[in-house]
């Protein structure tokens, strides 16, 4: 069988099983959004390194090529600093074009930006086509990525003329950012700083209750207009109703301009943990101007989305009518689809199928609704079968705790120089740290500020609150890179005076 068959049928392969296993299994969602592949507008060089597939066993010396981007085009070359990007999961490039706080004060810095790819994301794969069957997937850890990015900072360091002596400084926004703060935590001698926007290190069991991310979700509906949260939460019982009766789910299918009309009651079910996905991430995109993060947006589509669902008295079928059409917003702005497609494996991001195994493994955040204090529908955490859907999917139980154990969980006080960064739009602010730790562990909370919104680009629309964080960001960045910089000098000057008395 040639090459390209097989890739071929791993494919298809995957995502099938992607969508066999997420119909009717309570995941947790993505918390980095797929973003459109466009013109790339960085100018950036693509690199590759080799790194070891296994960094905690003297016994495997296998080796995968991973990836990273490099832009020096302002950098200082004689030991400017270097501003390294802890990829999510996700393509690398889709971050190094999103992520515009970087590139907007790289210039200020003097700073070389590097944007590393994660393991087992984009073309990062340590086995090739064949890095996602199950018995391949065991060296998928964020222990592993870290590893990969301390190595890859010490090779750079060491074969780039004038970086020797370079501080590194690690930014990231949502699973990204917790990597960067959990990074200068595990390897303070290799970043002496770290953004970590949008980071919920603390989404795990025993540390954030689990409706706090659908509360928040709901609160920023509801502050929009009651009607609106209200007419979603009276949505699922339009849905079941209808959804019970072939002739039901085909008015929801044509209502919809579904491209997969709703046959049987699981059809139903996907519908609805789509719709879920899709409140979630307009919450947390929901930004103050027009953004194609996910998908062409107009500004504060939150509110746009509310415009049609005004009334949450509505009867079932015209209920569903107006939320088909606030749904349009987020599906179909554009109005270049033709129909709508529910199934996240029709998008061909087998970045999903990572990022599922990592919630199966250690990546453990609890997710809930009840229905009366959040406007989703009655969904209890129910660990045991969650569980059973991971061991039936990856033959894997999820480990329980283990974030804690090795990071720390909320006892991280030992940690210095972190800036943890949360817009309270965002429903992943829950599992953040919005209050200062200590001098170095620092909160900044973004007022009307969604899903690390500090990161992206300067805009004419930011607000003025934004524009005085991001600065707070930038005298943080500056104040701990001048710190690293004037006590390497000391130690430099003191080994240079042990070196020359020696040598007397």
């Amino acid at each position: 069988m040639s090459a390209r068959i097989w890739s071929i049928l791993l494919c298809l392969w995957v995502i099938y099983t992607l969508f066999d296993v997420t119909r009717g299994w309570k995941k947790i969602p993505r918390m980095s959004l797929g973003i459109p592949h466009t013109k790339s507008q960085r100018n950036y060089s693509t690199h590759f390194y080799k790194q070891q597939i296994d960094h905690f066993s003297f016994g495997n010396q296998s080796t995968y090529l991973m990836r990273y981007l490099v832009s020096d085009q302002h950098w200082n070359r004689t030991g400017g600093p270097i501003f390294f990007y802890t990829g999510n999961e996700g393509d690398i490039t889709l971050f190094c074009e999103n992520t515009g706080f970087m590139w907007d004060i790289a210039p200020e810095f003097k700073a070389m930006l590097v944007f590393a790819e994660h393991r087992y994301y984009g073309e990062s794969l340590p086995f090739g086509n064949a890095s996602y069957l199950p018995k391949n997937m065991g060296f998928l850890s964020s222990e592993q990525a870290l590893a990969d990015f301390a190595t890859l900072i010490t090779y750079l360091k060491s074969t780039i003329d004038g970086a020797a002596d370079s501080p590194v400084f690690s930014f990231g926004g949502s699973y990204g950012g917790m990597l960067s703060a959990w990074f200068r935590m595990k390897y303070p001698h290799i970043v002496v700083g770290a953004l970590a926007a949008s980071a919920p290190i603390w989404q795990f069991t025993g540390l954030t209750p689990c409706h706090t991310y659908s509360q928040i979700v709901t609160k920023d509906f509801s502050n929009t207009s009651s009607s609106c949260a209200e007419s979603i939460r009276k949505s699922w019982k339009a849905i079941n109703q209808l959804g019970s009766s072939a002739a039901g789910r085909d008015f929801i299918s044509k209502t919809f301009v579904l491209c997969h009309p709703l046959k049987n009651q699981s059809d139903v079910d996907g519908l609805k943990s789509w719709l879920t996905d899709v409140w979630g991430n307009l919450a947390m995109v929901d930004y103050p101007y027009p953004a194609d993060f996910l998908a062409p947006l107009p500004a504060s589509p939150i509110k746009v989305v509310c415009s049609h669902l005004t009334d949450a008295t509505l009867p079932a079928k015209l209920l569903i009518t107006a939320l088909a059409k606030a749904v349009f917003v987020y599906a179909n702005y554009s109005g270049q689809a033709k129909c709508i497609d529910t199934s996240q494996a029709a998008t061909g991001d087998l970045g999903d199928f990572g990022w599922y195994y990592q919630t199966c493994t250690e990546m453990i955040m609890p997710m809930c609704s009840d229905g009366e204090i959040d406007m989703f529908e009655p969904s209890p955490w129910d660990f045991k079968a969650f569980s059973a859907g991971c061991m039936k999917q990856f033959g894997v139980m999820p480990r329980l705790g283990w974030i804690q154990t090795m990071y720390g969980g909320k006892n991280i006080t030992t940690a210095s120089n972190i800036i943890f960064s949360n817009g309270d739009l965002d429903p992943w602010s829950g599992g953040g740290v919005l209050r200062n730790l200590s001098d170095t562990l620092v909160a900044i909370r973004i007022t009307n500020g969604a899903h690390h919104l500090d990161l992206r680009g300067s805009n004419k629309n930011d607000p003025q609150s934004l524009i005085d964080e991001r600065n707070q960001e930038r005298n943080f960045i500056r104040q701990w890179i001048t710190r690293n910089e004037t006590i390497a000098k000391k130690w430099r000057y003191k080994d240079k005076f042990s070196a020359m008395r020696g040598g007397a």
